[in-house]
């Protein structure tokens, strides 16, 4: 649970921050169509951030989501973004993850070369699908996902967290955290690390293709590129959220706040007045105080244990 405190936080934070910068700009308080927007645009990398941490806490990590995405992207705006076409999409994004899984499970291939190496083949796929930016979604299909006008997203928030919730407990993600504790002695026990691995890459997979969903239907038009900003995005969603990459410690749950968090940032830096152009350095700052901070709960933490021991 400190893990997940760490994620409030900076999440509480940031929000201070984002009041105290709005207010300041425009001299009231943010509107109910302020955070509305606000949920709408974070969904997208919410759920990219829900798949990622699915696989760091086996001790993995999932590059390939940017690739994903925008395969998601693509296919969705181009089609129309029909229901049918929307579980086309959905069954795309789970085949690419299940694809970096088998290699990195069966092939024995770091997964940071694995999915490197499809980051490229996804990106080039939607290059493909969508050569241009444009396309469209069912104004039907946008008012059950990302209403404008109303917080329907705050549905799908629920569900993506009660979702976790209940993997957490399920027999599959006890077995997560027993593989990124320590798969050597997962295996020993009987857990089967290599099919596990492969459904964890699937479902980021999944995320990441919901993530495309949502994301076209809240710009209402696709870009095939739309996927890249995700890679690093969702990786610091990870870090702010509290997880270790070594494996086997942390909650979705951080990364779910570390991904408004991160969302806030740059309204924060927008409403500050800051240069588009020195907005990469502002958020790579607030990464690094969010992984001091970690590092810093993790030793205070650690000195406690010691001293009552």
């Amino acid at each position: 649970m400190r893990e997940l405190r760490l994620g409030v936080l900076v999440l509480g934070a940031t929000f201070a921050a984002y009041l105290a910068v709005y207010t300041t700009s425009l001299g009231h308080f943010p509107t109910p169509f302020d955070y509305l927007s606000l949920l709408n645009t974070s969904l997208p990398l919410v759920f990219v951030a829900i798949g990622q941490s699915l696989v760091v806490l086996t001790g993995g990590i999932d590059l390939s989501v940017g690739g994903t995405v925008g395969l998601g992207v693509a296919i969705t705006a181009a089609t129309g973004g029909s229901p049918g076409w929307l579980l086309l999409v959905l069954a795309v994004g789970a085949l690419c993850g299940a694809v970096n899984g088998l290699i990195v499970a069966r092939g024995r291939i770091a997964p940071i070369l694995t999915t490197l190496a499809t980051l490229s083949v996804y990106s080039g796929l939607a290059l493909r699908v969508l050569p241009v930016p444009g396309g469209s979604i069912d104004p039907a299909v946008r008012s059950v996902l990302t209403d404008p006008d109303a917080p329907t997203a705050l549905i799908w928030l629920a569900l993506a967290v009660a979702g976790w919730l209940v993997l957490r407990r399920t027999r599959f993600g006890m077995r997560v955290y027993a593989v990124g504790s320590d798969e050597a002695s997962a295996r020993a026990v009987g857990v089967p690390a290599a099919r596990v691995k492969v459904a964890v890459y699937a479902l980021s997979g999944l995320c990441s293709a919901l993530a495309a969903v949502f994301y076209v239907s809240t710009t209402t038009s696709g870009d095939p590129n739309a996927g890249a900003p995700y890679i690093l995005t969702s990786i610091a969603a990870v870090v702010v959220g509290g997880i270790a990459f070594t494996g086997g410690r942390g909650s979705a749950l951080g990364a779910v706040a570390g991904a408004f968090a991160l969302t806030l940032v740059i309204d924060v830096l927008f409403f500050a007045g800051i240069d588009p152009l020195y907005q990469s350095l502002f958020q790579g700052l607030f990464l690094v105080v969010a992984v001091l901070l970690g590092s810093g709960a993790a030793l205070l933490a650690r000195r406690r244990r010691e001293a009552v021991s």
